[in-house]
């Protein structure tokens, strides 16, 4: 899946069946759905999911706490805007799967 299209699928009702839990997560916070996304993204006990635990408490703008989880997913603190940060992890991730499958 390409970014352009994990963002068309945000105007669904339901995300794509083949979403990974970290990919889930931002589907849902794209949608405007931060509960949601966090309550996934506290599942993912990874770095993967540290860092999207980071961008949600940024968004929330709690930024001791987003320090935290930038420290624990092994990431400098971010300086781009929300959207630029989204787009990277979401890019991250999409590369990763299309990896896994090749």
């Amino acid at each position: 899946m390409t970014l352009d299209a994990f963002r068309q699928s945000t105007a669904a009702d339901s995300p794509p069946s083949d979403l990974s839990r970290p990919l889930l997560a931002l589907w849902h916070e794209a949608r405007g759905d931060w509960n949601a996304a966090h309550e996934t993204a506290q599942d993912i006990d990874d770095a993967t999911g540290s860092w999207i635990h980071a961008y949600l408490h940024r968004k929330e703008g709690d930024l001791g706490n987003a320090a935290y989880w930038y420290r624990r997913a092994g990431k400098p603190e971010c300086r781009t805007s929300l959207e630029a940060e989204w787009a990277e992890i979401a890019s991250t991730l999409l590369r990763a799967t299309v990896n896994d499958e090749g």
